[in-house]
């Protein structure tokens, strides 16, 4: 059921789900949503769906979830066009894991969906990705309740309750299969999801460590997506290096540990993976900038995407502005209807990681919608940057970035830093590197105590012996002295925006 609202038409998120069902050879049902807001216009939109799937305006369903108007008409068009399941009721059983929770009393609670055979009560399940065995205590159906029942059987979506505690052991995309009359071909059509952005999470608290760890642990079970280790950090302690599919899905996950298990955690800012060859041949994985390898670099290979934007056409003009400023290369160009066009662009992955959705939103007066999906690697002309503070690298400051924006990065950056680093007692000087090579440089000007207020008149000689005395002091102290950063200076200058007490 392609679901579409009729204030604002189809969005480049459902546009590209659209494309997979319609890959896939899934019969699809068009419909309106909330024709009863006043701003609707069911006729445009019906037919800008209509161009998109195939077929005629008149064959877009019309309803209103709350009016319930054409309600009952869109359930009646499902059970006439949606086909039956095709499984085979008497075959080996096999069941597909799409979804599990974790309840605090009855231990993880797995969501299935039988596409052979049939599942009943007490009898003895196996994962087929682990090998584990389990028995099982309840099956059962959601309506909308979970409700206990005698069995599942083939094309019946339902829950597994086995008691089992541990939450990796239930693995969405997995085969659950009878211990006796075992499968022995896993169902098909899953793929592991690759993360394509690596961010840092630390709890603010350092003591909220161990809770991370288990609340990572609570939301893997039912985001398979999520691919996390342990990290520390000089500047912020102990915490998870994490993977995600995207930057929406950073957002999700980061507000899901905060609202859910009522976590204060900084995020750094997100990066991608980069392949780096080097001269001698060697091959590297850089998850983390600080893992960038020293010395003669052959090639870096960054991860690319395709993405789909959709936008009203008075602002294609300045849509393509941004992408071409981010190192895209267009595609394709497709008007949907007349005012509503579809931008195809391959852009580099990390160029869409930091403001790219905002400054789209910012630019189209939030008419936009974008999706991306990734489309291999391409080698690029990639640097790593470095801070240096009074000569020594701070790790947590590096970053990997385009050589043609290398120069403004480091005078932003060190910029920033000279305004949330305290004045020390001596001139420190704060510099962006790249290898040995310094591109910007700021200084925090050293605290000075007036040696010269006792001084009233006299000869200047003694002003001057005075002054030479501090300086000789302040060059001893310079040799001698550490810079220490604050932990607020690093979490405003790491953290990925907003208010740093929240970030």
């Amino acid at each position: 059921m392609l679901l579409v609202d009729a204030a604002q038409g189809i969005e480049a998120q459902t546009l590209a789900n659209l494309y997979l069902a319609l890959e896939n050879d899934l019969m699809v049902i068009p419909v309106l949503n909330k024709i009863d807001l006043p701003g609707a216009q069911p006729e445009k939109y019906a037919a800008e769906l209509a161009h998109i799937v195939g077929g005629h305006a008149d064959d877009v369903l019309r309803v209103s979830a709350k009016t319930g108007e054409g309600v009952e008409d869109l359930l009646d068009a499902i059970i006439d066009l949606v086909p039956a399941p095709m499984g085979d009721p008497v075959a080996a059983p096999r069941a597909m894991i799409f979804d599990s929770v974790y309840d605090s009393y009855r231990g993880v609670v797995t969501y299935v969906r039988v596409v052979d055979g049939a599942l009943r009560p007490r009898e003895r399940i196996r994962m087929m990705s682990t090998g584990a065995t389990h028995e099982l205590l309840e099956i059962g159906v959601i309506s909308p309740e979970p409700t206990a029942t005698e069995g599942l059987i083939a094309g019946e979506v339902g829950y597994l309750i086995t008691g089992v505690k541990d939450v990796r052991q239930s693995r969405v995309g997995d085969t659950v299969t009878l211990v006796g009359s075992s499968a022995t071909e896993a169902l098909g059509g899953y793929r592991d999801p690759k993360p394509m952005v690596f961010a840092g999470l630390y709890p603010i608290d350092g003591s909220d460590y161990p809770l991370l760890r288990d609340a990572l642990d609570k939301l893997k079970l039912n985001d398979a997506a999520l691919v996390f280790e342990p990290e520390s950090s000089a500047a912020l302690g102990f915490g998870f290096r994490i993977g995600f599919l995207g930057l929406l899905h950073l957002e999700i996950v980061r507000e899901r540990l905060e609202r859910e298990f009522g976590l204060d955690l900084i995020s750094t800012a997100p990066n991608v993976v980069y392949r780096v060859l080097m001269d001698d041949g060697a091959e590297h994985v850089v998850t983390n900038p600080s893992e960038f390898p020293t010395g003669k670099v052959a090639e870096v290979y960054e991860p690319v995407v395709r993405s789909t934007i959709l936008a009203p056409t008075e602002f294609v003009g300045t849509v393509m502005e941004l992408c071409q400023q981010r190192r895209g290369v267009l595609q394709g160009m497709d008007y949907l209807s007349e005012d509503r066009v579809e931008l195809r662009y391959t852009l580099p992955l990390a160029e869409i990681v930091f403001d790219f959705f905002d400054q789209l939103k910012s630019r189209t007066r939030g008419y936009a919608s974008l999706d991306y999906e990734p489309s291999g690697e391409q080698a690029a002309d990639l640097v790593k940057v470095d801070v240096l503070l009074q000569g020594e690298k701070v790790d947590a400051f590096s970053a990997i970035v385009h050589k043609d924006k290398a120069y403004a990065y480091g005078v932003a950056l060190t910029a920033r830093l000279r305004e949330l680093i305290p004045r020390q007692q001596f001139e420190v000087p704060i510099q962006a590197a790249i290898g040995s090579r310094v591109i910007a440089r700021e200084t925090i000007r050293a605290i000075r105590k007036d040696v010269l207020a006792k001084c009233y008149g006299g000869d200047i000689s003694r002003k001057r012996k005075l002054l030479e005395k501090q300086k000789e002091g302040k060059k001893r102290m310079k040799m001698v002295g550490r810079v220490e950063v604050p932990q607020e200076a690093f979490i405003a200058a790491l953290s990925t925006g907003g208010d740093a007490s929240t970030k």
